[in-house]
């Protein structure tokens, strides 16, 4: 009975029976399932499957030190940023763009696969290089981009609420008013928005409004704000900010206060914004004439007199025109 089972499978043959046909597709499926994971088609899922049902075998798999031909479509694969100020490349090897760029390295400490990273800065010639191989995980890294130095005093470029514009109108106390006294301050923003504005109260009689070019009269004075007072507030605002002014020094002096130098902007001795608006550089342009050349727009007119907010404005608007070249030499000194 054995005998005739053995004859029925095996045809006639005369050596052992082998199922050819078995074989050949078993053959066949192992190579196309090898090609597609090779090419990366295989999800994730897949190859952990397959690597846990048909690789339980240590090392890496038979193909994996199969060589690799080199082709265009991967030297264009790189990835390459630049910027300004740093550029960055990553070079992931072809063996292991083979398998897809996006799949995770893979565990085995016994791959040859290695990322190597370049890091060039544009403000240092020198750069630096690393390599990761699997198995000798370096500790977690932050790269951090240089940025070109800025220079001292150009504080705008970062921080406009450091910039403030003051100006002050004064009126006539004492003998005929020839001591000048604070009757109004303005201050404005880098924007030119008004941060402040009162009338302030002077401490001693008023004897000359000087209304043709304080544009105060008696009324607004009535009840305006004591000096002292006003004082603590104004300077409490100017405190630590660099302030811009046309003959600053004079609204200042109606404070009877010193503000650092090197947080003073004087508009009125800048020779290159007499220069750009073709004044003799020695000359000490009026803040009228400065405005009227470079922005043709008349100020400080009518039989009303000066309104404070409008210098103030006019003054940023002036330092604003050489607010670069200035800082930068203010820097460079």
């Amino acid at each position: 009975m054995s005998d005739m089972m053995f004859n029925l499978g095996c045809s006639g043959s005369s050596g052992p029976c082998k199922d050819s046909s078995g074989s050949n597709k078993h053959k066949a499926f192992i190579d196309r399932r090898r090609l597609l994971e090779k090419k990366g088609y295989l999800n994730k899922k897949q190859n952990q499957h397959n690597h846990r049902q048909g690789n339980k075998h240590q090392g890496p798999p038979p193909w994996a030190n199969r060589p690799h031909q080199p082709n265009a479509a991967h030297n264009k694969s790189s990835a390459h940023t630049q910027n300004t100020h740093s550029k960055s490349s990553y070079h992931i090897p072809s063996s292991e763009h083979a398998r897809g760029a996006t799949s995770k390295p893979a565990s085995s400490t016994s791959s040859s696969t290695s990322l190597t990273i370049t890091v060039k800065n544009s403000t240092n010639p020198e750069q630096s290089t690393s390599t990761i191989t699997p198995g000798h995980q370096p500790p977690p890294t932050r790269t951090v981009a240089h940025c070109a130095p800025i220079p001292r005093g150009s504080a705008p470029f970062c921080n406009p609420l450091k910039y403030l514009a003051m100006d002050c109108e004064m009126v006539g106390t004492g003998p005929k008013g020839r001591n000048s006294e604070l009757a109004r301050c303005s201050i404005v923003s880098y924007d030119g928005d008004v941060v402040y504005d009162r009338y302030i109260k002077p401490t001693n009689a008023v004897t000359d409004y000087r209304t043709r070019w304080s544009g105060i009269s008696w009324h607004q004075l009535v009840k305006a704000m004591p000096y002292q007072h006003a004082r603590k507030e104004i300077l409490k605002i100017l405190s630590g900010k660099v302030v811009v002014g046309h003959a600053v020094h004079n609204d200042f002096k109606s404070l009877s206060y010193s503000h650092p130098a090197v947080l003073t902007r004087d508009t009125s001795r800048i020779p290159l914004l007499n220069q750009k608006a073709g004044f003799p550089e020695k000359d000490v342009a009026s803040l009228k004439r400065l405005t009227k050349a470079l922005f043709n727009r008349n100020i400080q007119t009518g039989k009303k007199g000066h309104s404070s907010v409008e210098d103030a404005k006019a003054t940023m608007e002036l330092y604003k025109v050489v607010e670069v070249e200035w800082e930068r030499t203010l820097a460079s000194k």
